[in-house]
């Protein structure tokens, strides 16, 4: 006999977008129900070795987002374009969120990330016409998505003190909306923190 406190999955998106709705419930604004959504499905999608990973040359790995981009800007149809891109923006939000240092071992930092994913659903905003309101939030909040979907993941790329202490010494000089949603994230409630923390 089950207890009913057991609650049953029945995919592994619905279980991510549990977690998204927990966890991104302290962003400010809030990420739309869509979103959340979308991310579950992404992290479902890209949980299968099989759709991370491209086959080319004889052997499986991951494709580097310039390579995706240059493909994008090769792709004669539209809806061509608009898939490639969705892959380099989800690719780069999962992999800046989860394996961070296959980027950094690269030489490549946040802002290069930022840039190919946001630029990639900053484009879909434009021109997908099935979830603009998605992509339009995935591309201004693509920081905030990132912090987000590695806490669900429990791979917080910001949790290390030098870190945290870094954004809220600097959320407390700028006030910056991005760096308390990060703190937030992190589970600081900086909404009733006063001027003299």
């Amino acid at each position: 006999m089950a207890s009913s406190s057991i609650i049953q999955k029945t995919s592994l998106s619905a279980y991510f977008h549990e977690q998204l709705i927990h966890f991104g419930g302290g962003l400010k604004p809030q990420p739309h129900e869509d979103t959340l959504w979308y991310l579950g499905e992404m992290l479902a999608r890209l949980g299968d070795s099989r759709q991370l990973f491209a086959y080319q040359d004889g052997e499986y790995g991951l494709r580097p987002l310039a390579l995706l981009y240059q493909d994008a800007l090769n792709s004669e149809r539209m809806w061509q374009r608009c898939l490639i891109l969705r892959q380099l923006g989800d690719l780069s939000l999962f992999m800046s969120a989860l394996f961070p240092e296959v980027f950094a071992r690269k030489g490549l930092g946040k802002d290069y990330l930022s840039g190919m994913g946001g630029g990639a659903y900053e484009y879909l905003a434009d021109h997908d016409h099935h979830a603009p309101h998605i992509y339009l939030e995935l591309s201004s909040a693509f920081e905030e998505m990132i912090a987000l979907v590695a806490q669900v993941c429990s791979r917080n790329t910001l949790s290390d003190t030098d870190n945290v202490i870094a954004i809220y010494q600097q959320w407390q000089k700028t006030k910056e909306p991005g760096l308390a949603n990060k703190l937030r994230v992190l589970g600081i409630d900086v909404d009733h923190m006063g001027s003299h923390h």
